[in-house]
């Protein structure tokens, strides 16, 4: 699933009439929202720095001019870098050591990095440099600011970061084409040499003086841009999944008296309580709860059955991240800081290690919400567990295999999700000569999470597609009216049980209203209140 990332919007997707698109992002010393930095990374909304900022940076950078010329060694300023941090640099040549430090840093290696996570990455480096607590010159945050407006893209590569003295690689390789060198992608898509981006629209390279080559790589943006993007997909999926949950209770004629709200509080867990409310929204109106004289089943599976506990505890996951996101996004990350009263202070602050463990944490809940929607779907498949449904939901059985082979892809995605759930923080390998001796591996982290939320994504898709097709089955019993809005909106794009047909356009029918939050919508359209 290394390719499978949904397509960010392009720069001209953007209409006049979408204020989240033509409002302005303003950028200043208080940091960002979750939701400005979705809408400039996906949307190409526009950005400003605001005045205090840029009076905060002129007054740090000030403080960093005064050291220039100091005798006395300045981590960034007058030495080296890392395990060379020792070594002294002579004054007329401390310009070259921040231009080298960009060029020799900005060695990445593999698949080009999605547009939605470089942009990210930059918005929040230009967050922290906003600031004022990096010690650079106005200039460079508006030359970062302008980049990003013109929708120019640095490429950025796979590998490269450890998660820790920042996302290195990554961002040397943003203000590499802040000095007009190597290569972007243009507000077009085409790579083009950075130089004739930036000639294009009229930007000026810059010309980096004391620390501010450093201060342009010294952060964690890269691993918290993908954590905020992630977020926001996972707080769709996981009401997602309480729909589709819904859904495949009532095609599998199960028991909603165990959603009850009184139950719920029994275990007074938010998410949980959340996630029942959910089920229980879909779940009314429904004629395939009503059960027949003699019914003697009292309790289901515990995919059915324990899908608030699940599901809430995903939850509840989600907002604990969401706590250690937003404390992040206030953050002013670089090594050494200028504080407040102006003082030049090396500090710990670029260690990935806070981000790196919740990504960590949303790559594992995300691979268990996964797999109690495959056991789930593999339920409506089993004549002996899916109570008076066709095998595999065929139209005839043995000519016909139905839904079968969609579990086959439910089953791989989520066995790959298991490998995708195993710790990149655990890991350490020591860098610098034994400097950095300590590592977070938090962009590690974060690449498999995206990798997680898409195949995330792929297995919800394909269990709504099922039970839509085992809610059709059950006619002339009718769902509730939000799982019938659901089915209708479906039926737009897939057609209704009948012989087998070419399966995957349907998978990737279901799936594109997953992830554009169709299916959500037709079910709070149809009364469903979801949160």
């Amino acid at each position: 699933m290394t390719s499978t990332f949904a397509a960010a919007p392009s720069a001209t997707s953007r209409t006049e009439a979408d204020p989240a698109v033509t409002d302005p992002v303003r950028v200043g010393i208080g940091g960002l929202s979750f939701a400005e930095v979705v809408r400039v990374a996906r949307r190409d909304a526009p950005i400003e720095l605001t005045p205090d900022a840029l009076d905060e940076m002129a007054r740090s950078a000030g403080v960093i001019a005064a050291l220039a010329s100091d005798t006395r060694p300045h981590y960034g300023v007058s030495t080296g870098f890392g395990a060379l941090a020792s070594k002294q640099i002579p004054f007329e040549r401390r310009t070259q050591l921040q231009r080298s430090l960009v060029r020799s840093h900005a060695a990445g290696s593999g698949p080009e990095v999605e547009r939605e996570v470089v942009r990210a990455l930059m918005l929040l480096r230009l967050s922290t440099l906003a600031t004022g607590r990096t010690g650079v010159r106005p200039v460079v945050a508006q030359t970062y600011a302008a980049v990003l407006n013109a929708g120019i893209t640095p490429i950025v590569r796979e590998y490269g970061s450890l998660g820790c003295s920042g996302d290195l690689a990554p961002l040397a390789h943003c203000a590499l084409a802040l000095m007009g060198e190597g290569d972007v992608r243009d507000v077009a898509g085409a790579v083009v040499p950075a130089s004739v981006a930036l000639r294009a629209e009229g930007i000026a390279p810059l010309e980096l003086v004391e620390k501010e080559g450093l201060s342009l790589i010294n952060g964690t943006d890269g691993m918290l841009g993908m954590l905020v993007l992630a977020l926001t997909d996972l707080r769709r999926l996981v009401t997602t999944a309480d729909l589709a949950a819904a859904m495949s209770v009532e095609g599998l004629r199960g028991v909603d008296s165990v959603f009850a709200a009184d139950l719920q509080e029994l275990r007074p867990h938010p998410g949980q309580r959340d996630s029942a409310a959910n089920i229980r929204a879909v779940l009314d109106g429904s004629e395939l709860l009503a059960r027949p004289d003699g019914f003697a089943r009292v309790q289901d599976a515990y995919s059915l059955r324990c899908a608030p506990q699940v599901h809430g505890g995903v939850r509840d996951t989600i907002d604990h991240a969401a706590r250690v996101a937003e404390r992040e996004l206030s953050a002013a990350v670089d090594n050494p800081a200028v504080t407040i009263d102006g003082r030049v202070e090396s500090n710990g602050n670029f260690h990935g290690a806070p981000i790196a463990y919740v990504l960590d944490f949303l790559a594992i809940v995300s691979a268990d919400l996964a797999s109690m929607s495959e056991r789930r779907t593999d339920r409506f498949l089993d004549v002996a567990r899916n109570h008076g449904l066709n095998a595999f939901l065929a139209d005839d059985p043995g000519v016909d295999s139905g839904h079968m082979i969609a579990q086959y892809t439910q089953a791989a995605i989520v066995s790959e999700l298991k490998r995708l759930g195993v710790p990149a923080s655990v890991d350490s390998i020591p860098s610098s000569a034994m400097q950095e001796d300590h590592v977070s591996m938090g962009w590690s982290a974060a690449r498999k999470l995206r990798r997680a939320v898409d195949g995330l994504s792929r297995v919800l898709a394909i269990e709504l597609l099922t039970a839509a097709r085992a809610l059709d089955m059950r006619a002339p019993l009718r769902p509730g009216p939000v799982s019938s809005a659901v089915v209708a909106q479906l039926r737009t794009a897939v057609a209704a049980p009948g012989e087998d047909r070419y399966l995957a356009p349907e998978i990737s029918a279901a799936h594109g209203m997953v992830v554009d939050g169709t299916l959500l919508d037709a079910a709070r359209g149809a009364g469903g209140v979801l949160v």
